[in-house]
């Protein structure tokens, strides 16, 4: 029941001021209003809509991948007022998993929060996968997480309620198999869903593992595999497997708990947990603070089913160059390896394994005890060479490679080309003409035109979507297809895309050409018209 007095109230205040009380960006009657008679600065809300959502469509950058990079991070927190409390184990300029703060006793506080956006789009395993996540940096310097607090942004109204009750639902089954109680919570209503832990830990002082203390002769050891960044991206492009999906939600649920009690009765001597800054962030950081150099072997890198071959079909999301700027000049990989597995080593990852280095006589048991625990994909990735100035060596034996697409062979190509003309014959029994869409709408119907101008607008998106050529081609394919057609609009628009797109002014000369051949020099001239607008 809609309150007019409290409405006209509250409407009067908001045009006397031109702005909308709950949004100073809108006028008021802003559009909510006058589309759906819902005036919420009146406390009036949209009906909550149904059905099932996928949450890594909602977003910009999935998982961690949403974290502000390491190299501005470290650029800005530099200036910051020194913490001098002599309590403070582990604080701020260590750049560690969380803080530690010594309560006397021998006894100390594991603190850390973490906060991010989905990589998967069932909202109850996502919250599983943020609290996993949360309790991870707590676990890589060998604590005990005891209590959480959680945060959630969500956009009210514009997604189902019922997913932010399976967010913080999924959230509070993790946090009870990791035997932490949620305490409380804090809310925002945010354009973009987020969700993440501040989580509170206890440790003895004399049993602290941090990042700083890889030792001569370790070997490194990674307990999950990598690629959680370009599967999630790939998913979000609807070009992942349902294998490579399933497997990554399998690892990011699964807690480091195993693995962390396991590490420190093996007296594992350094550890950091693989989250947003990458493999090669993490452990390049971990080289730096312990003054050693490392060596990695990637054959020997764990990897996500299907991670591979998304590499080498370019699905490579933008945080591998934000990280790869961050740490990339202390990486020396070798000259053997394609650039698209080098890329692999600087995918952010979502509630990732834990990085160890260990005695290298400790190694095999250590490793012999987490495959028994079910940690299988655990596994020695390389060594700590030296003292050093944290770099990292990335070798290779050539054992893996950059997989090739299998020929077709003449029946499977026979058979595709009979598939093809039998969906082109159901579509001319099944889809009316342009004439009988046109009839069939209401004469002088403006409802009926837009419904067939929407339609065609989705045949235009779903034409120039990457699907067997990727995005790339496809842009080069539009410059060449507007200059043949000398379609003006067309060439405006396509080269500001191709522009955006990364095209050197040579790729795009050379896309034109291409039209040009086909049509003559009515389309050079019309090109070499237009292509510096």
């Amino acid at each position: 029941m809609i309150n007019m007095e409290r409405r006209k109230r509250v409407m009067q205040r908001s045009i006397k001021l031109g702005h909308c009380i709950c949004d100073p960006k809108q006028p008021c009657p802003c559009d909510v209003f006058k589309q759906k008679n819902i005036c919420s600065c009146a406390g009036e809300r949209l009906d909550s809509p149904a059905g099932p959502v996928q949450l890594t469509k909602l977003v910009e950058k999935a998982g961690c991948a949403s974290k502000i990079d390491q190299a501005f991070l470290k650029q800005v927190l530099k200036n910051l007022p020194e913490i001098n409390d002599p309590r403070v184990i582990v604080g701020i300029p260590a750049g560690d998993d969380a803080g530690i703060y010594d309560m006397g006793n021998g006894q100390a506080l594991v603190q850390t929060v973490d906060v991010f956006t989905p990589s998967v789009d069932d909202p109850y395993t996502f919250g599983q996968v943020a609290a996993a996540n949360s309790v991870s940096d707590v676990y890589a310097m060998g604590g005990t997480p005891i209590t959480a607090v959680s945060i959630l942004g969500f956009p009210v109204r514009k997604i189902p309620d019922e997913a932010m009750f399976q967010i913080l639902a999924g959230g509070i089954d993790k946090m009870n198999e990791a035997g932490v109680a949620i305490i409380g919570g804090h809310s925002i209503n945010d354009s973009e869903i987020k969700a993440g832990f501040a989580v509170t830990g206890v440790i003895d002082t004399d049993k602290v593992i941090t990042n700083a203390n890889a030792q001569p002769d370790d070997v490194l050891i990674l307990t999950k595999p990598l690629g959680t960044g370009i599967v999630a991206f790939a998913s979000q492009i609807d070009r992942a497997n349902p294998e490579s999906i399933e497997a990554i939600k399998i690892s990011m649920t699964t807690l480091n708990k195993k693995a962390a009690e396991l590490m420190i009765e093996f007296g594992a001597h350094s550890c950091t947990d693989v989250t947003g800054f990458s493999l090669m962030g993490h452990l390049s950081e971990m080289a730096l603070s312990s003054g050693v150099d490392v060596e990695v072997i990637w054959d020997e890198i764990p990897l996500f089913p299907g991670v591979l071959e998304y590499a080498a079909a370019g699905i490579l999301p933008g945080a591998i160059e934000r990280n790869k700027e961050s740490c990339g000049n202390r990486i020396i990989a070798s000259e053997k390896l394609p650039q698209e597995m080098i890329d692999i080593c600087y995918d952010a990852q979502t509630s990732g394994g834990l990085l160890i280095s260990i005695a290298k006589n400790s190694a095999d048991n250590f490793l012999k005890a987490l495959h028994i625990e079910g940690i299988t994909a655990a596994t020695i990735i390389g060594e700590v060479t030296q003292k050093g100035s944290g770099l990292v060596n990335i070798k290779y034996s050539g054992v893996r490679q950059i997989p090739v697409a299998p020929e077709v062979s003449k029946e499977e190509r026979r058979e595709t080309k009979d598939e093809k003309k039998e969906i082109k014959k159901k579509a001319q029994e099944e889809v009316p003409c342009c004439a009988d869409a046109i009839s069939s709408a209401n004469d002088n119907n403006e409802s009926g035109i837009s419904r067939i101008k929407s339609k065609f607008t989705e045949f235009l998106g779903a034409a120039s979507s990457p699907q067997g050529m990727d995005a790339y081609t496809k842009q080069a394919m539009a410059i060449a297809l507007s200059v043949a057609m000398r379609c003006e609009p067309c060439l405006k628009m396509h080269l500001k895309k191709a522009k955006e797109k990364g095209f050197s002014q040579d790729e795009i000369d050379e896309a034109a050409w291409m039209g040009i051949s086909f049509a003559g020099s009515p389309a050079m001239v019309f090109y070499e018209q237009l292509k510096n607008l």
